[in-house]
Protein backbone atom coordinates (compact mmCIF):
# COMPACT_ATOMS: atom_id res chain seq x y z
CA UNK A 1 0.00 0.00 0.00
CA UNK A 2 1.14 3.52 -0.87
CA UNK A 3 1.40 5.77 2.75
CA UNK A 4 0.27 9.21 3.52
CA UNK A 5 2.44 12.00 2.16
CA UNK A 6 5.37 12.92 4.55
CA UNK A 7 6.69 16.05 4.05
CA UNK A 8 9.31 18.43 6.22
CA UNK A 9 8.72 20.24 9.41
CA UNK A 10 8.88 23.72 7.62
CA UNK A 11 8.28 25.80 10.67
CA UNK A 12 12.29 26.58 11.31
CA UNK A 13 12.37 28.21 7.95
CA UNK A 14 9.87 31.04 10.07
CA UNK A 15 12.37 31.19 12.79
CA UNK A 16 15.00 31.40 10.77
CA UNK A 17 13.41 34.47 9.02
CA UNK A 18 12.96 35.97 12.34
CA UNK A 19 16.43 35.90 12.99
CA UNK A 20 17.43 37.72 10.15
CA UNK A 21 15.00 40.60 9.39
CA UNK A 22 16.83 42.67 6.84
CA UNK A 23 16.00 44.26 4.08
CA UNK A 24 16.22 41.70 1.07
CA UNK A 25 15.29 43.78 -1.64
CA UNK A 26 18.88 43.44 -2.94
CA UNK A 27 18.85 41.59 -6.19
CA UNK A 28 21.24 39.01 -7.83
CA UNK A 29 20.94 37.60 -11.48
CA UNK A 30 23.26 36.49 -14.59
CA UNK A 31 25.47 39.78 -15.10
CA UNK A 32 27.50 39.17 -18.33
CA UNK A 33 30.07 41.99 -18.03
CA UNK A 34 32.47 42.48 -15.38
CA UNK A 35 31.30 42.14 -12.06
CA UNK A 36 30.59 46.07 -10.49
CA UNK A 37 28.58 47.05 -7.36
CA UNK A 38 26.22 49.53 -9.24
CA UNK A 39 24.93 46.92 -11.63
CA UNK A 40 23.48 44.99 -8.32
CA UNK A 41 20.43 47.51 -7.98
CA UNK A 42 19.04 45.86 -11.34
CA UNK A 43 19.37 42.22 -10.24
CA UNK A 44 17.30 39.54 -8.56
CA UNK A 45 17.50 36.62 -6.51
CA UNK A 46 15.32 34.46 -8.98
CA UNK A 47 17.74 34.30 -11.70
CA UNK A 48 21.44 34.86 -9.66
CA UNK A 49 24.22 33.52 -11.14
CA UNK A 50 27.21 32.45 -9.32
CA UNK A 51 29.20 35.25 -10.94
CA UNK A 52 27.04 38.07 -9.97
CA UNK A 53 26.38 36.40 -6.10
CA UNK A 54 30.21 36.13 -6.07
CA UNK A 55 30.26 40.21 -7.40
CA UNK A 56 27.64 41.20 -4.76
CA UNK A 57 29.39 39.36 -1.82
CA UNK A 58 32.93 41.58 -3.55
CA UNK A 59 31.10 44.68 -3.48
CA UNK A 60 29.39 44.41 0.28
CA UNK A 61 26.19 44.58 -0.94
CA UNK A 62 25.17 40.86 -0.01
CA UNK A 63 26.54 38.48 3.02
CA UNK A 64 26.00 34.42 2.86
CA UNK A 65 23.33 34.79 5.61
CA UNK A 66 21.09 37.16 3.19
CA UNK A 67 21.27 35.20 -0.09
CA UNK A 68 20.32 32.06 2.01
CA UNK A 69 17.91 33.41 3.81
CA UNK A 70 15.74 34.91 0.51
CA UNK A 71 16.22 31.21 -0.82
CA UNK A 72 14.28 30.21 2.40
CA UNK A 73 12.34 32.56 1.85
CA UNK A 74 11.42 30.85 -1.60
CA UNK A 75 10.87 27.85 -0.65
CA UNK A 76 8.01 28.87 2.01
CA UNK A 77 6.21 30.78 -0.37
CA UNK A 78 6.28 28.95 -3.14
CA UNK A 79 6.88 24.97 -2.43
CA UNK A 80 4.53 24.05 0.29
CA UNK A 81 2.27 27.77 -0.49
CA UNK A 82 1.20 29.21 -3.47
CA UNK A 83 1.91 27.54 -6.88
CA UNK A 84 2.85 24.33 -4.58
CA UNK A 85 5.44 23.17 -6.68
CA UNK A 86 6.22 20.41 -3.93
CA UNK A 87 9.79 20.17 -5.68
CA UNK A 88 11.61 20.30 -1.82
CA UNK A 89 11.63 17.09 0.24
CA UNK A 90 14.07 18.37 2.85
CA UNK A 91 15.54 21.47 3.99
CA UNK A 92 18.43 21.65 5.45
CA UNK A 93 18.50 23.01 9.31
CA UNK A 94 22.05 23.83 9.37
CA UNK A 95 22.19 26.23 6.62
CA UNK A 96 21.53 29.36 8.24
CA UNK A 97 24.57 28.94 10.77
CA UNK A 98 26.33 27.55 7.78
CA UNK A 99 25.92 30.87 5.82
CA UNK A 100 27.01 32.47 8.90
CA UNK A 101 29.68 30.46 8.85
CA UNK A 102 31.09 30.96 5.06
CA UNK A 103 30.24 34.94 6.02
CA UNK A 104 33.11 35.10 8.72
CA UNK A 105 35.23 32.40 6.78
CA UNK A 106 34.73 35.30 4.05
CA UNK A 107 36.17 38.05 6.26
CA UNK A 108 39.23 36.27 6.58
CA UNK A 109 40.28 34.62 3.27
CA UNK A 110 37.26 35.88 0.35
CA UNK A 111 36.44 32.79 -1.89
CA UNK A 112 40.20 31.96 -1.93
CA UNK A 113 40.28 28.47 -3.14
CA UNK A 114 36.17 27.71 -3.25
CA UNK A 115 35.07 29.01 -6.49
CA UNK A 116 31.67 28.23 -5.27
CA UNK A 117 31.58 30.41 -2.03
CA UNK A 118 28.45 30.11 -0.36
CA UNK A 119 26.09 28.88 -3.31
CA UNK A 120 23.34 27.38 -2.90
CA UNK A 121 22.76 23.74 -4.14
CA UNK A 122 19.57 21.58 -4.45
CA UNK A 123 20.25 17.84 -4.24
CA UNK A 124 18.44 15.73 -5.98
CA UNK A 125 17.56 13.21 -2.96
CA UNK A 126 19.38 10.12 -4.74
CA UNK A 127 22.77 11.28 -3.64
CA UNK A 128 24.04 10.60 -0.33
CA UNK A 129 24.67 13.40 1.98
CA UNK A 130 26.35 12.25 5.44
CA UNK A 131 24.33 15.12 6.92
CA UNK A 132 20.51 15.11 5.90
CA UNK A 133 18.17 11.55 5.21
CA UNK A 134 18.73 10.35 1.19
CA UNK A 135 15.51 8.71 0.67
CA UNK A 136 14.79 8.15 -3.17
CA UNK A 137 11.47 9.86 -2.12
CA UNK A 138 10.58 6.75 -1.09
CA UNK A 139 9.12 6.57 2.67
CA UNK A 140 11.10 3.29 3.40
CA UNK A 141 14.14 5.72 2.99
CA UNK A 142 12.66 8.60 4.99
CA UNK A 143 15.00 8.28 8.00
CA UNK A 144 17.80 6.44 6.18
CA UNK A 145 21.26 8.94 6.54
CA UNK A 146 24.44 7.36 4.96
CA UNK A 147 27.66 7.26 6.29
CA UNK A 148 29.27 9.91 4.32
CA UNK A 149 28.76 12.31 1.52
CA UNK A 150 28.26 11.17 -2.56
CA UNK A 151 31.60 12.03 -4.34
CA UNK A 152 29.27 14.94 -6.11
CA UNK A 153 28.43 16.20 -2.89
CA UNK A 154 31.75 16.36 -1.37
CA UNK A 155 33.29 18.01 -4.38
CA UNK A 156 30.56 20.85 -4.01
CA UNK A 157 31.21 21.22 -0.85
CA UNK A 158 34.90 21.34 -1.03
CA UNK A 159 34.43 24.31 -2.97
CA UNK A 160 32.26 26.05 -0.93
CA UNK A 161 28.61 25.36 -1.66
CA UNK A 162 26.06 25.13 0.83
CA UNK A 163 23.65 22.10 0.39
CA UNK A 164 20.27 24.38 0.98
CA UNK A 165 17.82 21.43 0.40
CA UNK A 166 17.35 18.21 -0.99
CA UNK A 167 14.49 17.73 -3.68
CA UNK A 168 11.81 15.27 -5.18
CA UNK A 169 12.23 12.99 -8.30
CA UNK A 170 10.58 9.92 -9.30
CA UNK A 171 10.66 7.47 -6.74
CA UNK A 172 14.62 5.62 -7.21
CA UNK A 173 14.74 7.63 -10.05
CA UNK A 174 12.51 5.45 -11.85
CA UNK A 175 11.14 7.52 -14.28
CA UNK A 176 9.97 10.53 -15.90
CA UNK A 177 7.56 12.38 -14.19
CA UNK A 178 8.29 13.24 -10.92
CA UNK A 179 6.31 11.64 -8.24
CA UNK A 180 6.95 9.75 -4.91
CA UNK A 181 5.42 7.82 -1.91
CA UNK A 182 7.29 10.31 0.03
CA UNK A 183 7.05 13.53 -1.92
CA UNK A 184 3.73 12.91 -3.91
CA UNK A 185 3.81 15.04 -7.66
CA UNK A 186 5.97 17.46 -8.20
CA UNK A 187 4.75 20.38 -10.61
CA UNK A 188 5.71 22.51 -13.23
CA UNK A 189 6.12 25.88 -12.50
CA UNK A 190 5.75 27.08 -15.95
CA UNK A 191 2.19 25.36 -16.03
CA UNK A 192 0.83 23.88 -13.12
CA UNK A 193 -0.76 20.96 -14.93
CA UNK A 194 2.37 19.71 -16.21
CA UNK A 195 4.45 17.73 -15.08
CA UNK A 196 8.23 19.05 -14.51
CA UNK A 197 9.83 15.95 -16.39
CA UNK A 198 11.73 13.37 -14.52
CA UNK A 199 13.00 12.05 -13.15
CA UNK A 200 15.09 14.96 -11.63
CA UNK A 201 12.02 17.37 -11.73
CA UNK A 202 12.10 18.29 -8.16
CA UNK A 203 15.87 20.21 -8.51
CA UNK A 204 14.64 21.57 -12.24
CA UNK A 205 11.55 23.16 -10.78
CA UNK A 206 13.79 24.71 -7.62
CA UNK A 207 15.79 25.52 -9.58
CA UNK A 208 13.84 27.18 -12.58
CA UNK A 209 11.55 28.82 -9.27
CA UNK A 210 14.83 30.43 -7.83
CA UNK A 211 15.23 28.06 -4.77
CA UNK A 212 18.50 27.53 -4.93
CA UNK A 213 21.47 28.44 -7.84
CA UNK A 214 22.72 25.26 -8.35
CA UNK A 215 21.38 21.53 -8.56
CA UNK A 216 22.04 18.28 -8.99
CA UNK A 217 20.62 15.73 -11.20
CA UNK A 218 20.90 11.85 -12.47
CA UNK A 219 20.79 10.34 -15.40
CA UNK A 220 19.68 7.43 -16.65
CA UNK A 221 17.29 7.80 -19.76
CA UNK A 222 17.19 11.45 -20.02
CA UNK A 223 16.45 12.54 -16.28
CA UNK A 224 19.02 15.65 -16.13
CA UNK A 225 18.09 16.82 -19.62
CA UNK A 226 14.35 16.17 -19.34
CA UNK A 227 13.45 18.59 -16.13
CA UNK A 228 15.99 21.20 -18.54
CA UNK A 229 14.01 20.82 -21.60
CA UNK A 230 10.76 21.23 -18.97
CA UNK A 231 11.74 24.15 -17.44
CA UNK A 232 14.14 26.23 -20.04
CA UNK A 233 16.89 25.48 -17.60
CA UNK A 234 20.39 24.25 -19.05
CA UNK A 235 21.65 20.15 -18.22
CA UNK A 236 24.67 18.15 -18.57
CA UNK A 237 25.18 14.52 -19.54
CA UNK A 238 28.40 13.96 -19.44
CA UNK A 239 30.72 11.39 -21.10
CA UNK A 240 30.45 8.32 -19.61
CA UNK A 241 33.43 8.36 -17.16
CA UNK A 242 34.04 12.31 -16.27
CA UNK A 243 31.93 12.49 -13.33
CA UNK A 244 31.87 9.79 -10.47
CA UNK A 245 28.58 8.24 -9.46
CA UNK A 246 29.93 6.70 -5.95
CA UNK A 247 27.19 7.54 -3.55
CA UNK A 248 24.18 8.11 -5.63
CA UNK A 249 21.25 5.84 -5.27
CA UNK A 250 22.04 3.52 -8.71
CA UNK A 251 19.62 1.85 -10.82
CA UNK A 252 22.10 1.32 -13.48
CA UNK A 253 25.86 0.00 -14.22
CA UNK A 254 26.07 1.44 -17.74
CA UNK A 255 23.56 3.78 -18.14
CA UNK A 256 23.43 6.34 -14.78
CA UNK A 257 25.20 9.79 -15.19
CA UNK A 258 25.28 13.04 -12.92
CA UNK A 259 25.07 16.21 -13.35
CA UNK A 260 24.55 19.77 -13.27
CA UNK A 261 21.06 21.51 -13.54
CA UNK A 262 21.31 25.07 -13.78
CA UNK A 263 19.45 28.39 -15.54
CA UNK A 264 22.54 29.30 -17.43
CA UNK A 265 25.76 27.63 -19.51
CA UNK A 266 28.17 29.79 -17.78
CA UNK A 267 27.24 27.83 -14.35
CA UNK A 268 27.17 24.53 -16.05
CA UNK A 269 30.60 25.25 -16.83
CA UNK A 270 31.55 25.89 -13.17
CA UNK A 271 29.74 23.37 -12.24
CA UNK A 272 31.29 20.84 -14.10
CA UNK A 273 34.77 21.86 -13.24
CA UNK A 274 34.07 21.40 -9.51
CA UNK A 275 32.43 17.80 -10.04
CA UNK A 276 34.47 15.90 -12.76
CA UNK A 277 37.88 14.17 -12.42
CA UNK A 278 38.67 10.79 -11.49
CA UNK A 279 37.02 9.07 -8.65
CA UNK A 280 38.76 5.63 -7.82
CA UNK A 281 34.66 4.71 -6.62
CA UNK A 282 33.85 4.55 -9.61
CA UNK A 283 36.31 3.00 -11.54
CA UNK A 284 34.90 3.54 -15.20
CA UNK A 285 36.27 7.38 -13.97
CA UNK A 286 39.85 5.98 -14.98
CA UNK A 287 38.45 6.66 -18.68
CA UNK A 288 38.08 9.92 -18.16
CA UNK A 289 41.60 10.97 -16.92
CA UNK A 290 43.47 13.61 -18.99
CA UNK A 291 40.19 14.48 -20.76
CA UNK A 292 39.42 17.05 -18.35
CA UNK A 293 40.51 20.95 -19.35
CA UNK A 294 41.59 23.51 -16.91
CA UNK A 295 38.43 24.97 -16.94
CA UNK A 296 35.24 24.40 -19.34
CA UNK A 297 34.93 27.83 -18.54
CA UNK A 298 37.61 28.38 -20.89
CA UNK A 299 34.79 27.44 -23.55
CA UNK A 300 32.46 30.12 -22.90
CA UNK A 301 33.18 31.92 -26.34
CA UNK A 302 30.03 34.10 -27.67
CA UNK A 303 30.99 33.54 -31.41
CA UNK A 304 31.84 29.97 -31.19
CA UNK A 305 28.98 28.98 -33.42
CA UNK A 306 30.51 30.81 -36.01
CA UNK A 307 32.18 28.56 -38.30
CA UNK A 308 30.30 25.72 -36.60
CA UNK A 309 28.69 22.37 -38.68
CA UNK A 310 25.83 20.97 -37.10
CA UNK A 311 23.64 18.44 -37.83
CA UNK A 312 20.17 18.50 -37.52
CA UNK A 313 18.95 14.66 -37.07
CA UNK A 314 15.97 14.61 -38.90
CA UNK A 315 15.32 10.92 -37.15
CA UNK A 316 14.99 12.49 -33.93
CA UNK A 317 11.92 14.90 -35.22
CA UNK A 318 8.37 14.53 -35.10
CA UNK A 319 5.65 14.23 -38.58
CA UNK A 320 2.23 14.69 -36.73
CA UNK A 321 0.26 17.60 -35.94
CA UNK A 322 1.00 17.10 -31.89
CA UNK A 323 4.66 18.09 -32.69
CA UNK A 324 4.49 21.01 -34.78
CA UNK A 325 5.34 23.70 -31.72
CA UNK A 326 8.19 21.70 -30.89
CA UNK A 327 9.26 21.74 -34.63
CA UNK A 328 8.29 25.27 -35.47
CA UNK A 329 11.32 25.68 -32.18
CA UNK A 330 13.78 23.77 -33.73
CA UNK A 331 13.32 26.02 -36.82
CA UNK A 332 13.49 29.12 -35.13
CA UNK A 333 16.95 28.00 -33.37
CA UNK A 334 18.44 26.63 -36.85
CA UNK A 335 17.66 30.28 -37.95
CA UNK A 336 19.29 31.85 -34.62
CA UNK A 337 22.74 29.55 -35.38
CA UNK A 338 22.46 30.35 -38.82
CA UNK A 339 22.54 34.09 -38.11
CA UNK A 340 25.40 33.59 -36.09
CA UNK A 341 27.51 31.94 -38.83
CA UNK A 342 27.08 28.01 -38.37
CA UNK A 343 26.25 25.42 -40.82
CA UNK A 344 22.95 23.26 -39.99
CA UNK A 345 23.22 20.00 -42.32
CA UNK A 346 19.79 18.37 -42.30
CA UNK A 347 21.15 14.11 -42.06
CA UNK A 348 19.47 10.92 -41.39
CA UNK A 349 20.82 7.87 -40.24
CA UNK A 350 19.52 4.61 -41.51
CA UNK A 351 20.24 2.79 -38.23
CA UNK A 352 18.41 5.31 -36.09
CA UNK A 353 15.14 4.08 -36.12
CA UNK A 354 16.22 0.03 -35.72
CA UNK A 355 18.02 1.07 -32.99
CA UNK A 356 16.57 2.83 -30.29
CA UNK A 357 14.03 -0.10 -29.71
CA UNK A 358 14.67 -2.02 -26.24
CA UNK A 359 18.47 -0.53 -26.22
CA UNK A 360 17.85 0.02 -22.96
CA UNK A 361 20.08 -2.26 -19.94
CA UNK A 362 18.82 -0.86 -16.91
CA UNK A 363 16.63 -3.64 -15.94
CA UNK A 364 18.82 -6.15 -16.25
CA UNK A 365 21.44 -4.24 -13.89
CA UNK A 366 18.69 -2.54 -11.16
CA UNK A 367 18.14 -5.75 -8.92
CA UNK A 368 22.48 -6.09 -8.50
CA UNK A 369 23.18 -2.58 -8.59
CA UNK A 370 20.74 -1.51 -6.11
CA UNK A 371 21.47 -4.23 -3.38
CA UNK A 372 24.82 -3.31 -3.66
CA UNK A 373 23.94 0.35 -2.29
CA UNK A 374 22.02 -1.01 0.40
CA UNK A 375 24.85 -3.13 1.16
CA UNK A 376 27.17 0.12 1.88
CA UNK A 377 24.22 1.50 4.25
CA UNK A 378 25.60 -1.44 6.73
CA UNK A 379 23.19 -2.20 9.14
CA UNK A 380 21.49 1.41 9.31
CA UNK A 381 19.87 0.37 5.59
CA UNK A 382 16.16 0.09 5.94
CA UNK A 383 15.96 -2.81 4.03
CA UNK A 384 18.39 -5.25 2.60
CA UNK A 385 17.22 -6.10 -0.37
CA UNK A 386 15.13 -5.32 -3.53
CA UNK A 387 12.95 -8.11 -2.33
CA UNK A 388 12.38 -6.63 0.86
CA UNK A 389 11.81 -3.42 -0.43
CA UNK A 390 9.18 -4.59 -2.56
CA UNK A 391 7.70 -6.45 0.34
CA UNK A 392 7.80 -3.28 2.53
CA UNK A 393 4.69 -2.23 -0.21
CA UNK A 394 5.41 1.32 0.70
CA UNK A 395 6.77 2.73 -2.58
CA UNK A 396 4.55 4.75 -5.40
CA UNK A 397 1.75 2.38 -6.56
CA UNK A 398 3.07 3.10 -10.46
CA UNK A 399 6.39 1.56 -9.86
CA UNK A 400 5.16 -2.01 -8.98
CA UNK A 401 5.44 -3.71 -12.14
CA UNK A 402 9.33 -2.74 -13.06
CA UNK A 403 10.51 -3.33 -9.43
CA UNK A 404 8.79 -6.83 -9.49
CA UNK A 405 9.71 -7.56 -13.22
CA UNK A 406 13.62 -6.85 -12.14
CA UNK A 407 13.47 -8.74 -8.99
CA UNK A 408 12.44 -11.51 -11.03
CA UNK A 409 15.74 -11.15 -13.51
CA UNK A 410 18.00 -14.36 -11.75
CA UNK A 411 21.18 -13.22 -14.00
CA UNK A 412 20.83 -10.32 -15.74
CA UNK A 413 24.07 -9.54 -16.81
CA UNK A 414 25.09 -13.00 -18.49
CA UNK A 415 21.02 -12.97 -20.23
CA UNK A 416 21.61 -13.12 -23.98
CA UNK A 417 19.45 -10.37 -24.37
CA UNK A 418 21.42 -8.46 -22.02
CA UNK A 419 24.42 -8.82 -23.70
CA UNK A 420 22.58 -8.40 -27.12
CA UNK A 421 21.30 -5.22 -26.28
CA UNK A 422 24.91 -3.93 -25.02
CA UNK A 423 25.68 -4.81 -28.80
CA UNK A 424 23.66 -2.68 -30.37
CA UNK A 425 24.19 0.09 -28.09
CA UNK A 426 27.73 0.00 -29.61
CA UNK A 427 26.05 -0.06 -33.07
CA UNK A 428 24.05 3.00 -32.44
CA UNK A 429 27.80 4.41 -31.18
CA UNK A 430 28.73 3.53 -34.67
CA UNK A 431 26.11 5.11 -36.51
CA UNK A 432 26.10 8.63 -34.45
CA UNK A 433 29.70 8.62 -35.11
CA UNK A 434 29.39 7.69 -38.72
CA UNK A 435 27.14 10.26 -39.54
CA UNK A 436 29.05 13.20 -37.57
CA UNK A 437 32.13 11.96 -39.57
CA UNK A 438 30.77 11.46 -43.12
CA UNK A 439 29.16 15.32 -42.84
CA UNK A 440 32.28 16.94 -40.51
CA UNK A 441 29.89 18.01 -37.81
CA UNK A 442 30.82 19.21 -34.37
CA UNK A 443 27.32 18.16 -33.23
CA UNK A 444 23.89 16.81 -33.86
CA UNK A 445 21.29 18.87 -32.66
CA UNK A 446 17.32 17.67 -32.12
CA UNK A 447 14.72 18.67 -29.92
CA UNK A 448 14.79 17.01 -26.00
CA UNK A 449 11.10 15.83 -26.53
CA UNK A 450 9.62 15.69 -29.51
CA UNK A 451 6.22 17.23 -27.79
CA UNK A 452 5.39 19.38 -25.24
CA UNK A 453 6.13 17.88 -21.56
CA UNK A 454 3.27 15.70 -20.05
CA UNK A 455 0.45 16.66 -18.03
CA UNK A 456 0.30 15.12 -14.86
CA UNK A 457 -0.56 11.84 -14.85
CA UNK A 458 0.06 10.70 -18.58
CA UNK A 459 3.62 9.05 -19.28
CA UNK A 460 6.45 10.97 -21.09
CA UNK A 461 6.54 10.60 -24.47
CA UNK A 462 9.07 10.82 -27.60
CA UNK A 463 11.89 11.97 -25.72
CA UNK A 464 15.02 12.15 -27.52
CA UNK A 465 17.89 11.49 -24.77
CA UNK A 466 18.19 7.69 -25.56
CA UNK A 467 20.93 8.79 -27.61
CA UNK A 468 23.35 10.15 -25.36
CA UNK A 469 22.40 7.53 -22.39
CA UNK A 470 22.61 4.72 -25.33
CA UNK A 471 25.94 6.05 -26.49
CA UNK A 472 27.99 7.41 -23.11
CA UNK A 473 28.48 10.27 -25.30
CA UNK A 474 27.56 14.05 -23.63
CA UNK A 475 24.86 15.72 -24.10
CA UNK A 476 23.41 19.54 -23.17
CA UNK A 477 19.88 20.36 -23.11
CA UNK A 478 19.00 23.95 -23.59
CA UNK A 479 16.26 26.60 -23.76
CA UNK A 480 15.05 26.81 -27.28
CA UNK A 481 12.28 28.29 -27.07
CA UNK A 482 8.22 28.27 -25.61
CA UNK A 483 4.69 27.33 -27.27
CA UNK A 484 2.50 29.32 -27.88
CA UNK A 485 0.91 30.69 -24.10
CA UNK A 486 -2.22 29.86 -22.57
CA UNK A 487 -4.08 30.41 -19.73
CA UNK A 488 -2.40 27.62 -17.63
CA UNK A 489 1.20 28.54 -19.50
CA UNK A 490 1.24 32.07 -19.76
CA UNK A 491 4.50 32.46 -20.90
CA UNK A 492 4.27 29.11 -22.79
CA UNK A 493 5.40 25.85 -21.90
CA UNK A 494 9.90 25.55 -22.29
CA UNK A 495 10.91 23.46 -25.49
CA UNK A 496 14.25 22.07 -24.94
CA UNK A 497 17.49 22.05 -27.64
CA UNK A 498 19.64 19.46 -27.32
CA UNK A 499 23.60 19.27 -29.17
CA UNK A 500 25.37 15.67 -28.69
CA UNK A 501 28.89 15.41 -29.74
CA UNK A 502 31.79 12.68 -29.42
CA UNK A 503 33.22 11.11 -26.25
CA UNK A 504 34.81 14.25 -24.33
CA UNK A 505 32.95 16.97 -26.35
CA UNK A 506 31.99 18.81 -23.48
CA UNK A 507 33.96 22.07 -24.22
CA UNK A 508 32.25 22.14 -27.70
CA UNK A 509 29.66 21.96 -26.88
CA UNK A 510 29.26 24.40 -24.09
CA UNK A 511 30.30 26.62 -26.36
CA UNK A 512 28.11 26.11 -28.87
CA UNK A 513 25.16 26.42 -26.49
CA UNK A 514 26.65 29.73 -24.69
CA UNK A 515 26.69 31.33 -27.78
CA UNK A 516 23.09 30.16 -28.96
CA UNK A 517 22.03 31.45 -25.55
CA UNK A 518 23.94 34.72 -25.67
CA UNK A 519 22.73 35.05 -29.82
CA UNK A 520 18.52 34.15 -28.50
CA UNK A 521 18.68 35.26 -24.50
CA UNK A 522 15.31 32.92 -24.09
CA UNK A 523 14.92 31.87 -20.78
CA UNK A 524 12.41 33.79 -19.07
CA UNK A 525 11.79 32.88 -14.93
CA UNK A 526 7.87 31.44 -14.49
CA UNK A 527 5.19 33.70 -13.97
CA UNK A 528 3.98 31.46 -10.84
CA UNK A 529 6.97 32.11 -8.42
CA UNK A 530 7.74 36.05 -8.85
CA UNK A 531 10.10 38.22 -6.85
CA UNK A 532 8.98 38.34 -2.99
CA UNK A 533 8.43 41.77 -1.63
Amino acid sequence: MIRSRRRPDRTRIGRVATAFALVLALGLVACDGAPDAAAHSTLSFEEATVRAIHAAFASGSLTCAQLVEHYLRRIEAYDDEGPALNAILTVNPRAAGTAEDLDRLYAKTGTDGRPLHCIPVIVKDNYDTADLPTTGGSVTFAQSVPPDDAFVVRRLREAGALILAKSNLTELARGGTTVSSLGGQTRNPYDLGRTPGGSSGGTGAAIAAGFGVLGTGSDTGQSIRSPASAQSLVGIRATRGLVSRDGVIPYSFTQDEVGPIVRTVEDAARMLDVIAGYDPADPITAFGVGKVPASYTESLDPDALDGARIGLLLGAMGQDAIHEEVNAVVENAIATMTEAGATVVRVRTPAFADLIPDIAVAGFEFKVAFNGYLASLGSAAPVHSLEEFIERDEFYPGLRAGLEADQRVEDGLNDPEYRSRLLRREELRQAMMTVIADNQLDALLYPHQRRLVAPIGEPQLERNGVLSNSTGFPAITFPGGFSAPTASAPLGVPIGIELLGPAWSEPTLIGLAYAFEKASRIRRPPASTPPLG
